[in-house]
């Protein structure tokens, strides 16, 4: 079996586990035994063909598995997968995109001498 890591944002679908263990010869058997396990993963982790979303990134042994063979990469039983979804925030397009930078402390157009930009 892999250990599956499971970050903050989707363990409430694992009743808090960090970490669970899943049988599976390849990256797509080892994600459909977790969402057989734990089917409240499956809407965050999957899309309507039941592939991966393609917001959520997974790791085995630190590598993205699209350098790999994607779904499709073996797993060996001491492999660690890790689970990364995208995280975003907003509500629609930077209405400041492409204007001045800004300074965290006035939120205005920033000239201020030694100060840190933040766009």
């Amino acid at each position: 079996m892999s250990l599956v890591r499971i970050p903050p944002v989707l363990r409430t679908s694992t009743g808090g586990e960090k970490q669970v263990e899943v049988g599976g010869a390849t990256v797509r058997e080892v994600i459909d035994g977790l969402v057989t396990t734990y089917p409240g993963l499956a809407p965050q982790l999957l899309d309507g063909q039941g592939d991966l979303n393609r917001f959520v990134n997974v790791f085995l042994n630190d590598t993205d598995v699209r350098h790999l063979q994607a779904l499709d990469t073996p797993v060996d039983p001491r492999d660690t997968l890790m689970l990364l979804p995208a995280m975003a925030g907003g509500d629609g397009p930077d209405p400041l995109a492409g204007a001045a930078p800004r300074h965290g402390t006035h939120g205005g157009p920033c000239s201020c001498p030694g100060r840190v930009a933040i766009r």
